[in-house]
């Protein structure tokens, strides 16, 4: 098995070099397909010596071969959180194209956390698409079945558009973007709605922890707008992970 572990991770560091593409450019409205890879600072193409995942960061001292300029900590953190993210799957789920239908769906939860917290942006070209994937993968290889993932996408979306549309009325202002309801909703395509439901009361969880120890060390203010998708990606990585058996714990903690 060995060797599976290590083909996985390589193929997540691999997948996670492209990941880093739709990171920067989605929210430019680039093309993810051409030009090739480029230095963001010169401009010059990169060479695929220079493009290996982890490798050519740690060889180029995190700095471009032409320019000098210095590369960003996420690409390589992007490739190493994918090529864990893949081999932890693997582990936890065993092989099978089950375990292939939730790597696309940790991927594109890895883009959105990327997108929302560098422009506050959660694209509609992985949403949207992420949705169709998790139907398709609900009525085919995972074990909720097309008619949970239909419920989880209605009711995960659902809730966060009402919360979205309630926050106006009563907290004077917008508590929601439309992104974080398109994400939900695709989560709980992949997922079902009693996973849907737990990514919302972690990803909340964490949020108010989060927001309240900023504002206590003054690093933002009250009014600040904090991006929710980050912590609903890690909402739906629980429940992923660990949804079966916080409810399994939940149920026995309640039946004594």
């Amino acid at each position: 098995m060995w060797f599976l572990y290590l083909s996985v991770g390589l193929m997540g560091a691999v997948i996670g070099s492209f990941l880093n593409v739709c990171i920067y450019r989605l929210p430019r409205r680039e093309s993810v397909a051409w030009p090739g890879s480029h230095c963001t600072v010169c401009s010059h193409p990169i060479a695929w010596y220079d493009n290996l995942p982890l490798v050519s960061y740690l060889v180029l001292l995190g700095r471009c071969r032409h320019c000098t300029s210095r590369i960003s900590w996420r690409y390589p953190a992007v490739e190493a959180l994918n090529a864990i993210g893949y081999v932890a799957l693997l582990w936890f789920f065993g092989p099978g194209w089950h375990t292939v239908a939730y790597a696309a769906l940790y991927s594109a939860l890895l883009v959105v956390a990327g997108t929302d917290l560098s422009h506050k942006i959660i694209p509609n070209a992985i949403t949207f698409p992420g949705m169709a994937v998790g139907l398709l993968s609900a009525a085919t290889v995972l074990p909720i079945g097309l008619t949970n993932g239909v419920i989880g996408l209605v009711v995960g979306g659902g809730i966060l558009w009402l919360l979205a549309w309630a926050s106006p009325y009563l907290f004077g202002k917008e508590g929601m973007g439309g992104g974080d309801i398109k994400l939900l909703g695709m989560i709980g395509a992949f997922l079902g709605w009693k996973p849907a439901l737990m990514t919302i009361m972690v990803g909340s969880f964490l949020g108010s922890v989060v927001g309240l120890t900023l504002i206590a060390a003054r690093i933002i203010k009250r009014e600040d707008y904090i991006p929710f998708g980050p912590f609903l990606v890690c909402g739906a990585l629980v429940a992923l992970f660990f949804g079966q058996s916080i409810v399994d714990w939940y149920q026995g903690l309640l039946t004594g």
